[in-house]
Order: C-alpha cells, then structure tokens, then sequence
C-alpha cells in the first residue's frame, strides 16, 4: 500500500479553498482513493527486498535470440530507433554493415551507403522522402589480450514537418542497392499545449541486457507508452568482460597491462537489437549515465553513447548531446548531464538557464527534468554521491518550480516528498529514482540509516566530478552524516526491478505508476501509485510569472 500522510503542509485558507475547487475524484476502479501530493508530506515508509525473489539474474548470452543479427545481408537496418527533436520532426536512426572485434581493424566507409527515409501517412504509399548522415566509430585499446572495436555503419536521419497526434508508415535504408528496412509505423506526438499531453510516458533506468531487463522492457511495452526516457547507464557493456558474460571475475588480474578497463562493445549492437521493437516504433531519449564513460586509451570517452544517439542538442541551444531539452504535448524535458561540467560557471549551468528562462508554463506547465545520478537518496548505494551537483544547480530549479525531478544509478526504487534543500517543500519538486531496470549489478538493498550501513564520506566519489559530503544541520539528524532512521524527505522506498509510467492527465494532475517486475504476473498491481499535483498559485515562481 503507499505510504499513510503525515502532518500536512501549511497552506493559506484562501488557497486551501482554491485547491477544494480544483481537486479531481481520484478513485481505483475498485472504488479505492489514491493518494496525491497534496495529501504529503507522508510519513517515511519502506518496503523491503522480497527474499522469495532473486537480487538479480544473469547477462543474456550474446547468441541470445533477441540479440542476434537476424538480417542476411549486412545492408539491411538494424537496431532502428525514433528520437524527438522539436514538435514537428523526428530522427530515425539504425545500423549497417558488420562491426569488426579484434587487434586490427579497419573502419568501414560510411560515404558508400546512403542513408534514406521513405515516410508518409497511408501504409505503403511514401509521399516524402529526407536524406540524412552516416558515421562510424572505433573503441581502441593498445595493450596485450583487449580487443579493438569499429563500429557498423550509424545513419542518421532527420524528417520534419510532420503533423501532431498522426500515424506515419515508413522505411529507411539504402533504395540503391536496394536495402530498406520492412515497413513500420509511429505516432507523432501532440504539440505543445497546456490541454495536449502524451498518453504515456515510460521512465527507466539502469538498464543492461539481463533477464531481468528481458521482464522490464516487456512489460513497459505492455503498458503501451508513447515516449520511453531511459535515465542512463544502457547497456552495462563496460561490465561485460568481467561480471558480465564469461570473462575474466578478475579484470586487472587477467589483464595487468592494461590500465584502462575494456567495454566489450558487441553488447552495444545487441542491444540495439533487443530494443528495436519499442524503440523503432516509439522515440526513446537518453541521457549518459557512469557506464556510458568508457574511456579509451587516447583519452576519449562517451564515443558510443555520443555516435550511436541522436538528440536535439543544436535544436535546444545546448550544442552538447550530454545535456538538453524538448517538448512533449505540455511537458518540458530538461535533460541534464552529470558527466561534464554542472558548476555555476560553466556551459551547462549558462544553457540551463537560458533554457528555462524560455519555458512558457501556459503553454508547457509541467517542467521535468532528469539525470543519472540521484540528489535526495537515503540508499548506502551512491549516498551523496551528487551532492555537488545538488549544490551548484538545485536552487535554479526550485526557482523556476520544476515539477519532478528522475534520476537512476540506484538500482531500486525511492519517491521522495516534496523538497528543497533537504528541507520539505510544498513547493519543491518531487524526486523519484528509478534505477532499477534489471542491471547485472542486482538491486540494491541496504539503506544508509540501516545499523552499520552507513558509508563513509569517502566511499562515494563520482567518476567525474568533485565530492561535496555534507553533515546535516538541523533536524533529526543534525550533526550527522547519515540519518538513523528513513529520512523524512524520502516517502516510499523499495528493492525491486521496475519501470515507471506518467500520464498527464491535464495542467494541474499526473498519475505516476511504479511496476515491479513482479506485477507483470498479476492484474492491476503495482509498487507504487500517486497523483502528482501542481499548484502554481501556491507556488508562484520567483524567476517567472509566466503561470
């Protein structure tokens, strides 16, 4: 059951009747309440791991059947996938050709195939035509027993002028020699509105290629979303070579010279292939997690995550694909990066700025925002890891009242109450972690307010980035590093594989559903279900009026 409330927030009488107008029946079809935001903040509740359920499950095999090439000929796309870039065009993006693994290889020529989509809104009849670019990118590591990579070729196409709330049928490909894809279609999306939203959005993270990930992504297309924003860390293909698969248990041991750890990128083709049948039919956007690092022997990093996604970075300003934004219906993305520079004087932080200053809450009233590592977290797992970033960039978007805020890294689930500054907040945002999509890593199950499982200052250190521990200064735990009890910022927690889904319902109310892998199994379950409610009156912005 979710969380019981406890003491209300302190509203004024004139906005306590305002709020009585405005509220919706918001009942179970078995005629049980669900709980809004309104109703927090909620007393601390945990749920805690399920022992007759496994912490987590093997890597799929590479010649796993949802992971090979099923295609004859190397010209045929594969691992096709949508992606938005403003309310009227789409990228399409998919691969072809073979790529290579071994101590030699040799880039393939991108400039000898085109890279085409045929598209139109009646099936088989291809009113409109767009040609787009192709590269390809190696993965290198100079040292005994670690195998080079080079990619297949990556095409990337952008169509446009493109009609809202319409079905599009199309193939992309090569038609010269010929090589275009079977035909598929997909929804566009409505424009934005402050009465158009999606019909639903599915949020995970953390993914991998486990069974696990098998159940989490099945179900997500289950649920039948119109847009998937996965919250980092994809394919774990840098874990391959030693938790995952059959390498070395022992990576440094196996491998001495070599002071870089190899990322077996096979497992990046594969899962493009595992993904295909949602994400060729639905725009998935990302953002880079710790496991998209990957460095290479020459100082390079994020060259996979960089060549393989299309996102509308130019489109947003951002001109970096490790941070941006876009519309979807009423909702505004902000999509944060971790991984470069978030401080107050850098670019990030200035796009970040600029991009909010433009949000036109009559047009677009609910302003999401997500990234990889979580700010409020009370696991022992990455326990104020971020803490820097919170610092540098939270007051910016409590100033322009950022609704929710989603992060990963966490391998489980937590929806905090409303917060700011680690302070509860009628009107501060309401974080969710939701790492928890099946990663080999397994779930993660001891809380930092668990005896002895609070970690050190130290323990905690981002791969890039400065660490900021604090001791908190008031409350409960005041003088402490770690709470001896959940934190009261932290309303619902849980150990378990999951993905999640929000559906706007309209300017003021979202119903957010956590599901467990384990509720596929049964009817109308789930981990965790409330009503996310806006109150732009109560929380009027400081940084815009534009409500």
């Amino acid at each position: 059951m979710p969380p019981a409330p406890a003491t209300s927030f302190i509203i004024p009488t004139p906005l306590l009747m305002l709020i009585a107008v405005t509220t919706m029946p918001l009942l179970l079809a078995g005629g049980e309440s669900i709980p809004t935001t309104l109703d927090g903040p909620f007393k601390p509740s945990t749920r805690r791991f399920d022992p007759s359920l496994r912490r987590g499950s093997d890597d799929l095999p590479i010649d796993h059947p949802r992971l090979r090439k099923s295609n004859v000929s190397s010209d045929l796309p594969e691992q096709i996938a949508l992606a938005l870039s403003t309310p009227s065009s789409i990228w399409v993006s998919w691969v072809t050709g073979d790529a290579v693994v071994g101590k030699d290889v040799k880039p393939l020529d991108a400039t000898l195939v085109s890279s085409e989509v045929w598209y139109g809104k009646e099936k088989g009849n291809y009113t409109l035509k767009k040609k787009g670019n192709a590269t390809v990118y190696s993965q290198l590591y100079p040292f005994d027993g670690l195998l080079n990579y080079t990619s297949g070729i990556i095409h990337h196409v952008l169509i446009d002028g493109l009609e809202p709330d319409t079905k599009y049928y199309y193939r992309c490909g090569d038609s010269s020699v010929p090589a275009m894809s079977e035909e598929i279609s997909f929804d566009t999306l409505p424009l934005p509105s402050k009465d158009s939203y999606p019909h639903r959005i599915a949020f995970v993270g953390d993914l991998g290629l486990t069974s696990n990930t098998t159940t989490t992504i099945d179900h997500l297309m289950d649920n039948d979303p119109s847009l998937v924003v996965i919250v980092g860390d994809l394919t774990y293909a840098n874990q391959y070579r030693t938790t995952g698969g059959k390498g070395a248990s022992c990576f440094s041991c196996s491998f001495p010279d070599a002071p870089i750890r190899e990322t077996y990128q096979p497992r990046w083709d594969a899962w493009g292939r595992f993904m295909e049948p949602l994400t060729s039919k639905v725009p998935m956007m990302v953002i880079e997690g710790n496991h998209e690092i990957e460095p290479q022997a020459s100082g390079v990093t994020f060259k996979s995550y960089s060549e393989r996604f299309a996102v509308p970075s130019t489109e947003s300003g951002s001109n970096s694909n490790f941070y941006y934004s876009f519309d979807a219906g009423g909702v505004h993305f902000v999509m944060l990066g971790a991984y470069v520079d978030y401080n107050q004087t850098g670019a990030q932080y200035a796009w970040l700025k600029e991009d909010l200053s433009k949000v036109d809450r009559s047009v677009t009233p609910w302003l999401v925002a997500t990234m990889h590592p979580p700010w409020y977290n009370s696991y022992s797992s990455h326990y104020q890891e971020f803490e820097c970033m919170r610092q540098e960039m939270e007051e910016l978007l409590y100033q322009h009242r950022v609704d929710i805020i989603f992060a990963g890294h966490v391998h489980a689930y937590e929806r905090m109450n409303r917060i700011y500054n680690y302070t509860l907040d009628p009107c501060g945002a309401v974080y969710i972690t939701i790492g928890d999509g099946g990663n080999i890593e397994k779930v993660d199950v001891d809380f930092a307010d668990d005896p002895e499982k609070c970690p050190s200052p130290g323990d905690n250190v981002p791969e890039i980035g400065g660490s900021c521990p604090l001791n908190f200064t008031s409350g409960p735990a005041k003088g402490k590093f770690c709470w001896d009890r959940q934190p009261d910022w932290s309303a619902f927690r849980e150990s378990s594989f999951g993905h999640g889904i929000l559906e706007v319902m309209n300017s003021t109310y979202a119903l957010w559903t956590w599901h467990r892998n384990q509720d596929v199994y049964k009817d109308d379950s789930y981990g965790d279900q409330i009503y996310i409610v806006r109150q732009p009156n109560l929380c009027i912005s400081p940084a815009t009026s534009r409500y």
